[in-house]
C-alpha cells in the first residue's frame, strides 16, 4: 500500500535551519509529483512547495520563496524540504503528499496520498 512518512521535524530557534524528509512506499515514485503542504494552528492547510517527477521543476509558495528548497532522489523513494531563515509563523504541521498530475500543484486537490505529518516548531 502507498505510505508516505515524514521525518525531521523539531523545536528551532528563529533563524534556524531543518530538513525534512519524506519516505516513500508501494508505489513506483519516479512517476507522481510530490508536494508539502502546512498546517498550523487554527489555520487552513497551506502549500509550501512542489517538485516534478525528475526534479527538474520546482514551485514554491512566495512566503517560502528563497527560504526553503524541495528536492527529491528517486532512487531512494524520498523527498526532502530543507528549511532556512525559518521564521516562528512557519511553526505548523509539514505534510508531505503525491500528485498523479504531470506538473506541479498548489492545490490539495490534485494530491491523492497524504503522510501523517511532521511538527515544526520555530520560537522567537
Amino acid at each position: 500500500q502507498v505510505q508516505l512518512v515524514e521525518s525531521g521535524g523539531g523545536l528551532v530557534q528563529a533563524g534556524g535551519s531543518l530538513r525534512l524528509s519524506c519516505a516513500a512506499s508501494g508505489f513506483t515514485f519516479s512517476r507522481y509529483t510530490m508536494g508539502w503542504f502546512r498546517q498550523a494552528p487554527g489555520k487552513e492547510r497551506e502549500f509550501v512547495a512542489t517538485i516534478s517527477r525528475t526534479g527538474e521543476t520546482t514551485y514554491y509558495a512566495d512566503s517560502v520563496k528563497g527560504r526553503f528548497a524541495i528536492s527529491r532522489v528517486n532512487a531512494e523513494n524520498a523527498v526532502y524540504l530543507q528549511m532556512n531563515s525559518l521564521k516562528p509563523e512557519d511553526t505548523a504541521v509539514y505534510t508531505c503528499a503525491r500528485s498523479p498530475s504531470l506538473w506541479g500543484s498548489k492545490s490539495s486537490n490534485d494530491y491523492d496520498y497524504w503522510g501523517q505529518g511532521t511538527q515544526v516548531i520555530v520560537s522567537s
